[in-house]
């Protein structure tokens, strides 16, 4: 009997959906309250999960969900920043 290794799982602060923590973009609060895109899911702080598409982004931006999930309102500078490193992160890819 064979078990695999058990696949890490994040819901999407946009859509909602439950996805591979791999196919996903984490955002972070970090301890001094700067809020980044993590590209590589190691750093340091509080993090939220959206899926890799503009739209979930803008779904999270009109339901507030970035900010329920960093506990700490969002500027609108911020969220501008976020689209700006989205848009470019879409295409590397």
């Amino acid at each position: 009997m064979t078990t695999g290794r058990k696949i890490p799982m994040r819901q999407c602060t946009g859509c909602r959906e439950m996805k591979n923590k791999k196919e996903m973009l984490r955002v972070i609060r970090t301890p001094e309250d700067a809020i980044l895109l993590d590209a590589t899911g190691r750093k340091n702080g509080r993090g939220a999960y959206i899926c890799r598409s503009a739209e979930c982004l803008e779904k999270a931006v009109k339901s507030h969900g970035l900010e329920r999930s960093l506990k700490m309102a969002v500027p609108p500078e911020v969220y501008e920043e976020l689209k700006k490193e989205f848009m470019t992160f879409e295409n590397l890819q």
